[in-house]
């Protein structure tokens, strides 16, 4: 009785398994082959691609390409390995421990410090969805002339889409995803084969050089440093960690079989690297799109609207080729259409992490309606409130101010990515979580806290200039010196956190390992 009555509760406690409705559900029969098993286990992988290959990752990367041409090619190489590396942590952790990440976390850590870290995950993922929110109402103005408003409130019935999501099956909405992705990898594909890059300068772009995060040269307002970093901050995703370290524990394990274990470790890192290789592709062929699509500096609106606007004006493009097939509107509206795309695929991601966390870190539980619907209606009110406040003005305006709001969103990711991060490596560092078995080799020990510290270096130096861009384009100097009080603020607050986090951790580790040892 008991239980029938707490079913028909909103919110309820909730301290089981990851994803309980799907978690252990998918069989996966043995001894079929390689590639059957590997189809077996695909999925997971894709809906963690999907974080890489966002809207937030657009504008960086086309306009990286228009201002140095194939000079960052190696930072977008460089993010999809480190990327590999932190997703292979996380889909093993959930394997080997049975918990995700954000469980991990809160068993070794305190309730103080659980929901603190479940606030700033969740205040990243509302800024991805303020970038979905962006990408999609705009895809909708652009198909089908709908008003901004009109279209922003729209995506809020995306919620209708995730509950018919729900209703078919977990394996069906992996291949869904996977669809989805094929559609704007091949959008990219053949534009970027209609304009003919010079592909040896694409491949001596992926070598790294002195010049790569350099800050002596800017264009149009950025170097090579600040376009970096742009690229790596709208790539390698926190949310991403929590929900691989969930969605891995979909297939069925005998836990008690070692060997069962080490392969789906094996074939979960398989499928997550074939699918964040495409990932890669995606923003590789963006920052190309930049170079080879579009005449050297030609596009002045880095925005969704200016880069469609773009595609269609054949003064921007840069052969006959590109010209004859822009005056039918195909190019243009291809790029709507993977635009759409890759904001529905956000829908499923960001909806199944905030569960994740919210479960993990303060054991609540909502249906996954509703809390699409609450993350969704609290992101639309920035958007709304922009695209009110510049409706008088100028289309120029109103774009630059969209596409603003959508960049300064991304400073919550530079915020909340080092407390996945350090977790992770801590915990699949060492052998009490682990097992000797399953914990990071040397190497992949070595190369972690490299991509750690180097990528928490990076946004802590990063942060002063994501904090100007609040100020606008061109902020004052009195405007750049709060800025700049604000960063060193939040900078102390990144470091005293992480400290407080490394500390619980340390502990919560120790005390794991003297209760095994009283067990033995």
């Amino acid at each position: 009785m008991g239980k029938a009555k707490r079913q028909h509760k909103l919110i309820e406690y909730a301290n089981g398994p990851s994803l309980e409705e799907i978690n252990g559900k998918i069989d996966v029969p043995k001894n079929i082959g390689f590639w059957r098993t590997l189809f077996a286990y695909s999925g997971p992988g894709a809906l963690v691609a999907v974080g890489y290959m966002d809207p937030g990752n657009w504008s960086t990367s086309i306009t990286g390409g228009q201002n140095f041409q194939y000079l960052l090619m190696s930072v977008i190489l460089m993010s999809s390995l480190i990327a590999m590396l932190l997703q292979y942590m996380a889909a093993k952790l959930g394997i080997v421990t049975q918990m995700d990440l954000a469980q991990a976390i809160r068993a070794r850590t305190g309730k103080s410090l659980g929901i603190v870290l479940w606030l700033l995950t969740e205040l990243a993922i509302m800024a991805t969805d303020i970038a979905e929110v962006i990408g999609a109402a705009i895809a909708l103005y652009l198909l089908f002339h709908i008003p901004l408003v009109i279209a922003v409130f729209i995506t809020v019935f995306d919620v209708l889409l995730l509950l018919l999501l729900t209703k078919i099956g977990f394996r069906k909405i992996e291949a869904i995803v996977v669809c989805l992705i094929l559609v704007i990898l091949l959008v990219f594909v053949y534009q970027v084969a209609l304009s003919n890059p010079n592909w040896g300068q694409v491949f001596a772009g992926l070598v790294p050089t002195s010049e790569t995060f350099s800050n002596s040269r800017t264009v149009a307002g950025m170097t090579p440093m600040s376009g970096a970093l742009g690229i790596i901050g709208a790539t390698v995703m926190p949310h991403n960690l929590y929900l691989h370290s969930a969605i891995s524990q979909t297939r069925k394990i005998d836990h008690s079989d070692p060997d069962d274990v080490a392969r789906t470790v094996k074939f979960a890192s398989l499928d997550s690297n074939i699918q964040l290789t495409a990932a890669f592709f995606v923003n590789a062929l963006l920052l190309i799109m930049g170079v080879a699509v579009f005449k050297t500096g030609a596009v002045k609106d880095p925005s969704f609207f200016g880069l469609y606007q773009a595609l269609s004006n054949t003064s921007t493009l840069s052969n006959g080729l590109l010209i004859d097939v822009a005056r039918s509107g195909v190019l243009s509206a291809l790029f709507a259409v993977a635009l759409l795309a890759s904001g529905q695929n956000s829908t499923i991601t960001g909806t199944l992490t905030g569960q994740v966390i919210m479960e993990g870190f303060v054991h609540m539980r909502m249906p996954l309606w509703l809390r699409r619907l609450v993350t969704r209606l609290l992101s639309v009110i920035p958007v709304l409130i922009c695209v009110m406040l510049t409706s008088s003005k100028s289309a120029i305006a109103e774009h630059e101010a969209l596409n603003d709001l959508m960049n300064n969103s991304q400073v919550f990711l530079a915020f909340a990515l080092p407390f996945s991060m350090l977790p992770l490596l801590m915990m699949t560092d060492s052998a009490a979580e682990m097992g000797k078995r399953f914990k990071n080799t040397l190497w992949i020990k070595g190369l972690g806290w490299l991509s750690v510290i180097g990528l928490t270096g990076l946004n802590l130096i990063g942060l002063p200039s994501q904090v100007e861009g609040f100020f606008g384009s061109n902020p004052t100097k009195g405007q750049t010196s709060i800025a700049d009080a604000i960063a060193w603020v939040l900078i102390a607050a990144i470091i005293a956190l992480l400290t407080w986090t490394v500390i619980e951790l340390h502990r919560g580790n120790q005390r794991y390992i003297a209760q095994q040892a009283a067990k033995d």
